[in-house]
């Protein structure tokens, strides 16, 4: 085959699709410019944002990946969509978001935390059926420590996961708590977002947040499994919002 009929031939192939791991990558980035744009006001609250089109456009990517990228932002409840009239903006984050973390791991973050909605609301329930006199004084030991940091107006992000961790292994399934402890680092970063954010209004946010841990440690002790799940299920949700309420 000559050079051009070989040229012709390539040409005339359907574009390759890009690998899930790189099309995840690519859609994080555009998720995080439009959060930039969003906290800098370039899109204000009730806004059209650009056509898909004109979003592919201006990141020099495809539309499939603008679509993976407002499809996130929509779950993250910062945008809403209406048939055939487009996106709008229905939440701006917290500016003081932009000196905690790098905009284009946002999407995994929230990521990470509906993940651990769905495996710590399980792990929660599990612990009050089978916690053990020893497992319920190392939850304890775990709140305790947590309301020491605040006492310290400290970040505390160690003692949050490890209160967290503590109620995994109460489960008495190995694998929750091995599960955690393989994801501490992407854990442990979301969870230094949020308590970083928390520490800038410490009157309101870390009260908030300890009272939810309250309520887990009490629902575990008292051994009401369906309450307990109910509470860990509230208390990330809630941190997975507070991310972008600040």
């Amino acid at each position: 085959m000559s050079a051009r009929a070989a040229s012709t031939a390539a040409s005339s192939q359907p574009p390759r699709e890009e690998p899930p791991r790189r099309r995840g990558k690519l859609s994080d980035r555009v998720y995080g410019d439009i959060v930039n744009r969003i906290i800098r006001r370039e899109f204000g609250e009730g806004q059209r944002l650009p056509s898909e089109e004109a979003l592919a456009r201006l990141h020099g990517v495809s539309r499939p990946i603008v679509r993976e990228a407002l499809a996130k932002l929509r779950e993250d409840g910062l945008i809403r969509s209406h048939r055939g009239a487009g996106s709008f903006v229905c939440l701006r984050p917290d500016r003081a978001m932009l000196d905690f973390a790098p905009l284009e791991s946002l999407a995994e973050i929230q990521r990470c935390f509906e993940f651990r909605i769905a495996v710590e609301a399980e792990s929660a329930r599990l612990a009050a059926l089978n916690a053990d006199a020893e497992d319920r004084g190392a939850i304890s030991q775990a709140l305790a420590l947590l309301e020491q940091r605040i006492r310290d107006n400290a970040l505390g992000v160690d003692a949050d996961f490890a209160f967290h961790l503590a109620i995994a292994r109460a489960s008495h399934n190995r694998f929750f708590a091995e599960t955690l402890l393989s994801l501490e680092e992407p854990i442990t970063y979301g969870q230094n977002l949020a308590r970083g954010l928390g520490l800038r209004r410490p009157t309101h946010h870390l009260p908030e947040v300890q009272e939810e841990h309250r309520r887990i440690h009490d629902s575990i002790l008292a051994g009401d499994s369906e309450e307990a799940g109910c509470r860990m299920r509230e208390h990330l949700s809630n941190s997975r919002r507070r991310v972008f309420e600040g």
